[in-house]
């Protein structure tokens, strides 16, 4: 007789179909549930930086490093080439005005001084023989003159008297026009004479001016030329310490190289670089400041150099406001915080890894009871190596999270754990 068997209400097949409807149902939620919320993470309050947005004074400045270098420095160059023949002084040496480093050896320039000095004592001698020659042409000329002017005295005197007594018909006219002849000849001859000597005279004076301009502008090379040799014994230009002397005995210098330099004792200055795209923000008056020894210190642009170097920066010399930090040497190196600003009260946000991330459009802001922090929109003006200038998005007394963002992601909700 067959057997009734019941049938399973829950068979392994329905159970099966039930799990995996119920599995589909829960990831079709839960993607609901995660697209339609704010995704959060956890994070460890120990591993964050929390800053709070505070209200207090603001400038702007830059950090750059500046060389401590004298306040004057002249640079020594061969005003003419030759070959070091003598050292007076090593480098280091404190010198005076007019004190002897070394001396060059130059032989063609040497020759061309006693050349010259021949030139203008030959030409001396010749000025004195061309002056004796004329003063003895002026005698003769004069003594030509004097007996010129003496025959026309005497034709003038039978002249006139044979006039009287040709009126008087006491003598002929043959006589008479005799006399006329005589006395028109020696008048005509001083006239004559007179014009030569004034000629003479003229044309004279006009060689000996000539003669003593060409012999000035002789004396006036012979002069440069013995400047250009004492030049070859080089002497401090100032008082002050000798440097970088690049010479030794028997070397060989060119014309212009740089022999060493002479730095002055009147005081110090301070050289920085400053990146070339704060070029156009850069002038004279700006400040500085600096920490020497335990001690702040002021420093003021004075002289700012526009040109820029390889390495993209430009030089500006600065100098020191008030005292000169005791203890300061030449070489040393500062570094300076140089105000691009004058001292204003603004919003400060503290300096922070988050800008990386955000260019600083926005941040994390702390909920008040401390246990999240959410994105808040924010902007940004000008920084300093401390702080930024908050313009808009909080307000003092906000805490913010400043550290890096960089594992967040597109996290929109920070849990904070302790």
């Amino acid at each position: 007789m067959d057997r009734v068997i019941a049938k399973k209400k829950w068979s392994t097949k329905r159970l099966m179909t039930i799990a995996g409807i119920a599995g589909v149902v829960v990831l079709v939620a839960g993607s609901i549930f995660f697209t339609s919320g704010k995704s959060k993470l956890n994070v460890d309050t120990e591993r964050i930086t929390i800053s709070e947005v505070k209200k207090g004074a603001f400038q702007e400045f830059i950090p750059v490093n500046g060389v401590v270098m004298p306040l004057n420095t002249i640079f020594l160059d061969a005003v003419e080439g030759g070959q070091v023949e003598e050292k007076y002084v090593e480098d280091g040496a404190m010198l005076k005005k007019g004190d002897p480093i070394l001396k060059l050896s130059n032989v063609d320039e040497e020759l061309s001084l006693a050349s010259q000095e021949s030139a203008v004592f030959g030409e001396q001698t010749q000025m004195q023989i061309a002056h004796n020659n004329a003063q003895q042409n002026t005698v003769s000329k004069l003594n030509q003159m004097a007996d010129v002017d003496n025959a026309f005295k005497e034709a003038e005197r039978v002249y006139l008297l044979d006039k009287k007594l040709y009126e008087q018909k006491a003598i002929g006219l043959q006589e008479y026009q005799a006399a006329k002849n005589a006395y028109d000849y020696q008048l005509r001859r001083k006239r004559l004479t007179t014009q030569i000597l004034k000629q003479d005279t003229a044309l004279t004076i006009q060689q000996e001016q000539q003669a003593k301009e060409h012999y000035a502008q002789m004396k006036a090379a012979l002069t440069l030329m013995r400047k250009k040799v004492a030049s070859l014994t080089l002497r401090a230009p100032i008082d002050g310490q000798l440097t970088s002397l690049d010479a030794e005995v028997g070397q060989n210098k060119n014309k212009g190289e740089h022999l060493g330099q002479l730095d002055a004792q009147n005081g110090f200055k301070v050289q920085v670089e400053i990146e070339e795209h704060y070029l156009s923000r850069i002038y004279n008056g700006l400040v500085g400041d600096f920490t020497f020894a335990d001690k702040s210190y002021k420093l003021v642009i004075k002289k700012v150099y526009t040109s820029v170097g390889k390495t993209g920066r430009f030089l500006v010399d600065m100098q020191f406001v008030g005292a000169v930090p005791k203890g300061i040497r030449k070489g040393q190196t500062l570094q300076i915080r140089l105000a691009l600003s004058d001292e204003t009260t603004a919003l400060l946000l503290p300096k922070g890894g988050f800008y990386q991330q955000t260019g600083g459009n926005w941040i994390f802001k702390v909920s008040d009871d401390g246990k999240t922090a959410y994105k808040t929109d924010i902007q940004i003006g000008r920084y300093n190596t401390d702080n930024y200038e908050l313009l808009k998005g909080l307000k003092p007394g906000d805490k913010v999270i400043t550290s890096s963002y960089e594992n967040y992601g597109d996290i929109q909700e920070l849990v904070l754990k302790k």
